[in-house]
């Protein structure tokens, strides 16, 4: 599980004591709420880029709030 390193191997390894179903959900929901976070910040970091192209301080000042809540 590479890409689930994030949450610790704390976490996975006292995963190997939760049913195999519930446990393959409940790292398929990590995952995709990874993902999720991965793409918002991507998708801020682009309109970060705009702004400063813009020089529209205020939405710089905007969206590096909105990325500091999504990280």
């Amino acid at each position: 599980m590479k890409g689930l390193t994030f949450y610790g191997k704390n976490t996975l390894n006292g995963m190997d004591r939760v049913d195999p179903n519930l446990r393959d959900e409940m790292l398929a929901e990590l995952f995709l709420d990874q993902m999720m976070n991965n793409f918002k910040k991507s998708k801020i970091l682009e309109e970060i880029d705009q702004s400063l192209k813009n020089k529209d301080k205020e939405a710089f000042f905007r969206l590096t709030e909105k990325l500091k809540s999504v990280s």
